[in-house]
């Protein structure tokens, strides 16, 4: 039921915008949260799973209500997954600095750092 008045309701909305340019975005759902790192990696690849598979058929109202609703988990997701990376860069650059200034305790601090977390996006 739920999902028969999403399809509905969605393309009313699409047709109501057809031709026009919506001035504000409606926001439906919440998506899953990404609270940690791996988190968001579980749900970036499940969720880019279950939009590879939605795009696999023919489009109808229903999927593509689908695909508006897997959106939203994986944005959350993504901006989880870009924060942390930015936080990763910036200790990694200071890997890079603490190498070229030879200093071995804060090499082996950063780079221990880094690995922890980079083997969380890649193993």
């Amino acid at each position: 039921m739920k999902k028969t008045f999403l399809t509905v309701a969605l393309a009313a909305g699409l047709g109501l915008a057809s031709g026009s340019v919506m001035a504000d975005r409606v926001e439906h759902f919440k998506g899953t949260p990404s609270e940690t790192l791996e988190q968001a990696v579980k749900n970036f690849s499940e969720y880019n799973a279950k939009l590879e598979a939605v795009l696999a058929g023919e489009l109808t109202f229903e999927k593509v209500a689908e695909v508006h609703e897997l959106t939203y988990t994986l944005e959350v997701a993504l901006e989880k997954i870009n924060d942390e990376l930015e936080e990763l860069a910036e200790t990694l650059e200071e890997l890079h600095v603490a190498s070229e200034e030879n200093d071995f305790a804060l090499v082996k601090a950063k780079g221990e750092e880094y690995l922890s977390v980079s083997r969380k996006v890649i193993k």
